[in-house]
């Protein structure tokens, strides 16, 4: 089948959801079809984009700047693409979180709209109400269940709608190899090696960290992850020696720090936000970095959220700890810290669910519409 993604955003960049858009395309490419990726122009090019995201395959990605001129933008953008897919033959279907170029090019195909969180502008919910509406629209992709069930709410009749039905998919990971390089760390031989990998947007616990790094100093801390602005901001507030910010890498280059942690943290605060502030998104979040940890076999400490619960499971995948407890973050890590057995078990038990239920092979199966007479995998 021939799929084209429309993704909203820029290609490279050093944001979730272009790692996101790639993983899916690698994935789709994987299961035998053939994909091109649409997205806007990264601000640093750099020479090779499937090398820089380190994928498994060289599936087209073209892009389309938006105008600039007083009342066009986003909608130029959305009918360049539709002019270049028309150029190049309609695919076989239309894939994405681009709203706009969604509904531009919702007359060629038949598509797939996929959303992460329910926006409140008004504009934005009249959008998706057309794109509801669309004859061609075969399903809608929520990244949580707690996200499938908002939209129950504010949609009225989503679940009738005509042709097209409603599919949960967290995000996911893909399986790595047992044995890999690893990252020589900065820090003390010996000391426990207390890993988070991500970005440091407000709600994302970078202040938990740097208050566990306060409680518990014989252990080292390994940021990875933000843009040089929040980084700068967030050193500024800690000056511990056992605190090491790495910045921002290519994700083609993670597998080595992943592989060097002895314990990783996913402290999601009860409201997190996307880039810029824009979003909260804490209700309905499913952390790529999470699924990440998983396949690492890394063991997980993470905030106890209901969402997160979707995937986690208190002692038996990770530790959950309340978002805003420091004393009991300190305990966990401690815990782990004094029983390496625990650290395993927690580990192989992560990366098991992972390889069972969250690559993104499966999750490539999960998302696309079902075959005539075939049953719906996934439903939500």
């Amino acid at each position: 089948m021939r799929i084209a993604y429309l993704h909203s955003g820029s290609i490279p960049s050093i944001y979730a959801n272009g790692v996101h858009v790639m993983r899916m395309c690698d994935a789709f490419t994987d299961a035998g079809h053939e994909v091109v990726l649409y997205a806007l122009p990264g601000a640093t090019p750099v020479e090779d984009v499937h090398g820089y995201y380190g994928t498994r395959n060289r599936f087209g990605v073209r892009t389309a700047a938006q105008s600039h001129l007083p009342g066009l933008g986003v909608w130029s953008r959305a009918l360049r693409v539709r002019t270049d897919l028309r150029r190049q033959g309609p695919p076989d279907l239309l894939y994405g979180r681009d709203l706009r170029a969604l509904l531009a090019c919702s007359d060629l195909a038949p598509l797939v709209y996929e959303t992460h969180l329910l926006w409140s502008s008004p504009v934005v919910r009249g959008l998706e109400r057309l794109l509801l509406r669309s004859s061609n629209l075969r399903r809608v992709v929520f990244v949580s269940q707690a996200l499938a069930d908002d939209y129950r709410a504010a949609f009225s009749g989503i679940d009738s709608l005509r042709g097209a039905d409603l599919v949960t998919a967290h995000d996911g990971a893909d399986p790595v190899p047992d044995t890999g390089p690893v990252a020589q760390l900065p820090g003390r031989a010996g000391a426990l090696r207390i890993g988070y990998v991500g970005h440091l947007y407000p709600g994302r616990g970078i202040d938990v960290i740097l208050g566990l790094a306060e409680r518990l100093s014989e252990a080292d801390f390994h940021i990875v992850g933000g843009t040089s602005t929040d980084q700068e901001h967030w050193q500024s507030r800690s000056r511990l020696p056992h605190v090491h910010f790495h910045g921002h890498l290519p994700p083609a280059l993670l597998g080595s720090y992943y592989r060097a942690f002895d314990i990783v943290l996913a402290p999601y605060q009860r409201k997190a936000y996307c880039a810029g502030g824009v979003g909260e998104i804490s209700r309905w979040v499913s952390p790529m970095k999470l699924f990440e940890y998983m396949a690492y076999g890394k063991a997980v400490i993470a905030s106890d959220l209901p969402v997160l619960r979707e995937v986690l499971t208190d002692g038996v995948n990770c530790l959950l700890c309340p978002p805003d407890s420091p004393e009991a973050w300190a305990a966990a890590v401690k815990r782990l810290g004094e029983d390496p057995d625990l650290r395993i078990a927690l580990g192989n038990e992560a990366r098991r669910r992972l390889l069972h239920h969250h690559t993104w092979r499966a999750r490539a199966e999960q998302v696309l519409p079902s075959a005539p007479g075939h049953p719906t995998a996934g439903e939500c």
